[in-house]
C-alpha cells in the first residue's frame, strides 16, 4: 500500500476528531507519560495537551508522510515511525484513535499493548463495517475490471464492546466500554466518496491508481453512484451515520 495523504484525512477534522475526545474525556487520572499510537498527522495531540498539560506525549505512526506532517505542524512534540504492532513504547496512558482496525488480527495484540500502559489502555475503532459505504466498497471493488487490480476487499471487523471487555478484564483491570453511532452532516459534491477515500477506500484506490489511473477514475464515478443513492443529499446536507466502538481499560 502507497503512503496515508495527511491533507485528504484532514478534510473532515472536526468529525474525525470528536470520537477522540470524547475517548479522552473518560480516560480517569493524571498521566505523566502519554504514548498515541497510529497519531496520525498529530492533529489530535491537543486534545491530549488540553487534557493533561504536563504530560509528555509520544506518537507513533507506521505512515511517513502522517510523521512529517505531525512533525511539521508540532515541533515540541516527540513523533516516531513505527509499526502499531511491533513498537515497544510504554506510558502511564496509552491511547489510540481509529487506527487498532487496520492492524491484523488486532484483537489478539490488545492484551500486550494494555500491559505496556502503566495506568490506562485507551482505544477507539470504526465499527462500520457493514454499513453501506463499506459494503459497496467490497461489492463494486468485486467487479471486473477493478477485481483483477485489487483482488478481495478485506472485511476489516472489529469488535463490539462485549467482546473487548472479555478480552481485556483480566484480574487487576477495570474495564469500560461502550459504542456511538454518529451522523454526520456532509456537505459539497460526493462527500461520502471522500470521506472513504481517505480511509477505508484509500488502498483499494491505490492499488487501481498503481494499474492504471484511467481505471481509478472509472471505479470513483461507479462507485460514487452506489454511494450517492445510498446516502442521498437532502437540503441540510448528507447525512453520513458512523458507527464507532470505544474501550477504556485502567489498571484497578
Amino acid at each position: 500500500m502507497a503512503d496515508w495523504s495527511p491533507s485528504a484525512y484532514l478534510r473532515y477534522t472536526d468529525e474525525r476528531s470528536r470520537p477522540f475526545t470524547e475517548l479522552v474525556a473518560r480516560v480517569p487520572g493524571t498521566p505523566a507519560t502519554i504514548v498515541d499510537l497510529g497519531c496520525g498527522p498529530g492533529h489530535l495531540t491537543a486534545v491530549l495537551r488540553a487534557r493533561w498539560p504536563e504530560a509528555r506525549v509520544t506518537g507513533i505512526d507506521a505512515s511517513p508522510a502522517m510523521i512529517e506532517r505531525a512533525r511539521a505542524a508540532d515541533p515540541d512534540t516527540e513523533y516516531a515511525l513505527a509499526d502499531l504492532s511491533t513498537d515497544d513504547h510504554t506510558a502511564d496512558l496509552v491511547v489510540s484513535n481509529a487506527a487498532l482496525q487496520w492492524v491484523p488480527e488486532h484483537r489478539d495484540l490488545l492484551p500486550a499493548l494494555a500491559d505496556r500502559a502503566a495506568q490506562v489502555f485507551a482505544f477507539q475503532v470504526p465499527g462500520n463495517h457493514d454499513a453501506p459505504s463499506h459494503v459497496l466498497l467490497r461489492e463494486v471493488a468485486a467487479r471486473e475490471p477493478y477485481a483483477d487490480a485489487v483482488g478481495p476487499v478485506e472485511r476489516r471487523a472489529t469488535a463490539d464492546p462485549a467482546e473487548y471487555v472479555e478480552i481485556l478484564a483480566r484480574p487487576g483491570w477495570a474495564v469500560d466500554a461502550w459504542e456511538t453511532t454518529y451522523t454526520h452532516l456532509l456537505h459539497g459534491p460526493d462527500p461520502v466518496l471522500r470521506w472513504i477515500s481517505a480511509t477505508g477506500a484509500q488502498p483499494t484506490l491505490q492499488a487501481l491508481e498503481a494499474k492504471d489511473p484511467a481505471l481509478r477514475a472509472r471505479f470513483e464515478e461507479e462507485f460514487g453512484a452506489a454511494l450517492r443513492e445510498a446516502y442521498p443529499e437532502r437540503a441540510y446536507g448528507t447525512p453520513l451515520a458512523f458507527r464507532r466502538v470505544f474501550v477504556v481499560a485502567a489498571r484497578a
